[in-house]
C-alpha cells in the first residue's frame, strides 16, 4: 500500500516537470501548444491515450476561457484529480507570467518612450502583424460555411464601428443563436442532461456578481480590474488572439487605463513568451496598477492572473465531469460554430483597432509586412522574428 502512494506521489511530480517542461517551450498559442502536448503527454509519457487529448480538447475549444490551459489542467485531472490538476495549473502559468510581470515593472519604471527602451520601438508593428496572421489563421480554421463569412464580416464590421466593450459579448450571443437557428434541422434525439453538478457554475457567476457589486460600490481601480477581467474569462471563445481586442478596447480606449503604445509593447513582448497567450491579462494588470509602484504592479499582475483563468478552471470543473453526456448535445454543438465564427471576426477587428495607435512611417510599415511575410511563407519560431526586430531597433 505504501509502495503503491509512493509510486503515486512519484508519477504526480514527474507529470508536474513535464509540464513545467511544456510551459518554457510550448510558443504559439492553442494550437502549437495541442501538438506539443500530443508529442510529450501522449506519445514520449502515455499518460493519455491520442482519443483522450482529441477529446479533451474538443470540450475546451467548445468552453469559453484559455482552452490549452483548460486542456492541460483537465489531463492533469484525469490523472491525478482536482488537487493534481490545480497544480498543473499553477505550473504552466507560472513561467510566462512572471516573464509579463517583469517586462510591465520595466516598461513602467523606465516609460516606453525613454531612449533606453528605444530599441523596443519596433515590437508595436510588429505586434499588428502577428494579430494580421492570427486573424488569417482562425479564418481557415473556423470559417468554411456562407453564414460563418457572413457573421465573421459583420462581426467584424460592427466591432470596429462601435468600438465599446458591451459588442463583444452581445456579438458572441448572437452568433450562437444564428447558429443554432441555422442548424436547427440536426435537433433530432436531443436528449435532457441530467443528474449535473452545478455547484462550480453557481460559484463562477457568485464571483462575477459580488465582484461587479464592490465595484460599483467602491469604484476600487483593483477590483473593477478584477470585475472587467474576470467577466472576459467568462466570454471568450477562440484563444488569447481574441481577448487581446477585448482588452485593448475596455483598458486603452474605454477606460483610459493603459496608454495604446504600452499595451501595444505587452502584446509585441507576447509572442515571444512560451506558455498561455492569456499572460497578457497579467501584463495589463501590472500596467493598471502601475501608480501604486512595484508592489502595485505585482497586486495587479496577480489580480489579472486570476482574474482570467478562474473561470475557464472554474468551467472546466463543471463540464468534465459531464462531458460524455454533452458532447453530442447538438444544441451546444451548433452554437459553438456560430461563436467561433464571431471570434473570427472579433480578431479580424483587432487587427484594424490595435494598428491605429501605429505611428504610420516606412520602417513601421516595413516591419508589419515583413513579419506578416514570415509567418506566412516561413516556419520560423516567433521568439526569433520578435529578437530579429529587437536587433533591428539596437541597430537603427
Amino acid at each position: 500500500m505504501n509502495s503503491s502512494k509512493q509510486e503515486f506521489k512519484v508519477k504526480r511530480i514527474v507529470f508536474l516537470l513535464d509540464v513545467l517542461k511544456l510551459a518554457i517551450t510550448a510558443f504559439g498559442g492553442a494550437q502549437m501548444h495541442f501538438t506539443q502536448f500530443y508529442k510529450h503527454l501522449v506519445l514520449k509519457r502515455k499518460y493519455i491515450n491520442e482519443d483522450e487529448l482529441k477529446e479533451i480538447n474538443s470540450l475546451c475549444s467548445m468552453l469559453p476561457g484559455p482552452s490549452s490551459t483548460q486542456t492541460i489542467a483537465a489531463i492533469g485531472f484525469k490523472v491525478g484529480g482536482s488537487s493534481l490538476a490545480f497544480l498543473t495549473l499553477a505550473v504552466w502559468i507560472l513561467p510566462a507570467t512572471l516573464i509579463m510581470i517583469i517586462f510591465a515593472i520595466v516598461v513602467a519604471q523606465l516609460d516606453i518612450s525613454n531612449p533606453k527602451l528605444h530599441f523596443l520601438k519596433y515590437i508595436q508593428p510588429m505586434a499588428v502583424g502577428f494579430i494580421i496572421y492570427a486573424a488569417y489563421q482562425i479564418k481557415n480554421i473556423f470559417i468554411s460555411k456562407s453564414f460563418h463569412w457572413v457573421l465573421m464580416l459583420s462581426s467584424a464590421l460592427l466591432a470596429i464601428v462601435l468600438q465599446t466593450p458591451y459588442v463583444f459579448p452581445f456579438l458572441l450571443i448572437v452568433g450562437g443563436f444564428v447558429s443554432t437557428q441555422i442548424n436547427k434541422a440536426d435537433y433530432h434525439n436531443v436528449k435532457p442532461i441530467k443528474n449535473i453538478d452545478w455547484r462550480n457554475l453557481l460559484l463562477l457567476f457568485l464571483i462575477l456578481s459580488l465582484a461587479a457589486l464592490i465595484g460599483a460600490i467602491t469604484k476600487s481601480k483593483a477590483v473593477i480590474l478584477f470585475e472587467n477581467t474576470y467577466r472576459f474569462g467568462t466570454i471568450v471563445f477562440g484563444g488569447g488572439h481574441v481577448l487581446i481586442p477585448m482588452m485593448y478596447n475596455q483598458f486603452v480606449e474605454f477606460k483610459n487605463y493603459i496608454s495604446p503604445n504600452d499595451f501595444l509593447a505587452g502584446v509585441g513582448v507576447l509572442q515571444a513568451v512560451p506558455g498561455p497567450v492569456f499572460s497578457i491579462s497579467t501584463y495589463t494588470g501590472a500596467m493598471i496598477l502601475r501608480e501604486s509602484g512595484i508592489l502595485g504592479q505585482l497586486l495587479g499582475g496577480v489580480i489579472g492572473t486570476i482574474a482570467i483563468f478562474l473561470p475557464g478552471i472554474l468551467l472546466i470543473f463543471f463540464v468534465y465531469p459531464i462531458w460524455d453526456k454533452i458532447k453530442n448535445y447538438s444544441p451546444v454543438k451548433n452554437a459553438i460554430e456560430g461563436i467561433n465564427a464571431v471570434s473570427a471576426g472579433l480578431v479580424l477587428a483587432s487587427a484594424y483597432i490595435l494598428f491605429q495607435p501605429v505611428e504610420i512611417n516606412q520602417a513601421n510599415m516595413l516591419v508589419l509586412l515583413g513579419t506578416l511575410f514570415l509567418l506566412l511563407t516561413t516556419k520560423l519560431p516567433s521568439p526569433i522574428i520578435v529578437l530579429m526586430c529587437i536587433i533591428v531597433g539596437i541597430a537603427f
